[in-house]
């Protein structure tokens, strides 16, 4: 048996136990019962719902958030292993260095105006990205240092070459969605009962609160949306950008 099918047995059995048990107390209470005495129910489950549903929506929003965190991080760690690799190679000889600083450019340059659209559209990094970082590493590996001064910089260079190479894979991971569909089903299912509650307790036209239940409902709407927005690192209106690589190769143009 499914996971699945398990939590949905055991949702169902926790309705049908509910119902079952009101209907025979109903059926089984004294003729002078007074309801009124007790304590409203539908404000008290209207109270817990919203409760819930808000802790789920703080724990969503914290969880997209720091997905995106993470993702800026990345491109940031990215971009400054490489300008320390541009930065360090001055001590090899000139042919040596200009071509690393050559092939560290055109990697940059590629990833700023071609892979960041791809990522954006497509949700992944492209083949063409890791051949021209794969290019910059046989630049740096295949170069056997001439003296002291550059063996001391050769394994700092190779360093921050696996630096970069982490760095493109953990935001080659981070390109898609990072909540699960089954969350949204619960978030969309959750926000439909929420705001269904205001129903339930028989919501009158009066312009008060008729106001407050639109604030409420476009409060959980615009909550939906934010988490919508920051979920896609790369590719929605609150997007990751490729401003680090611009802030340390400057001579590259977005």
């Amino acid at each position: 048996m499914s996971d699945w099918l398990v939590l949905v047995l055991a949702m169902l059995g926790a309705c049908a136990v509910v119902v079952v048990i009101t209907l025979l107390r109903h059926r089984t209470a004294a003729e002078d019962e007074d309801p009124s005495e007790t304590p409203d129910v539908i404000e008290y489950m209207t109270m817990w719902i919203g409760v819930i549903y808000a802790i789920v929506l703080g724990l969503a929003i914290a969880g997209v958030w720091e997905a995106r965190s993470a993702a800026q991080d990345y491109v940031q760690s990215e971009a400054q292993a490489l300008h320390e690799i541009s930065e360090r190679v001055r001590v090899y000889p000139p042919d040596v260095r200009d071509r690393v600083r050559g092939d560290i450019d055109a990697y940059i340059g590629y990833v700023v105006h071609t892979e960041w659209a791809a990522m954006a559209d497509d949700e992944q990094v492209t083949d063409r990205g890791a051949t021209l970082l794969h290019k910059v590493r046989e630049d740096v590996t295949d170069y056997r240092p001439q003296n002291d001064f550059e063996a001391q910089t050769y394994q700092p260079l190779l360093d921050q070459l696996a630096a970069a190479d982490q760095a493109r894979n953990a935001r080659a991971d981070s390109t898609g969605a990072t909540m699960p569909s089954v969350v949204w089903w619960g978030l969309i299912a959750g926000g439909l009962i929420t705001i269904g509650m205001v129903f339930a307790l028989q919501i009158r036209r009066t312009g008060r609160e008729l106001v407050l239940a639109g604030l409420f409902s476009a409060t959980i709407a615009f909550m939906l949306f934010l988490i919508w927005d920051l979920d896609a690192p790369y590719s929605r209106g609150i997007a990751v950008t490729a401003e680090p690589f611009l802030n340390l190769f400057p001579h590259i143009t977005g």
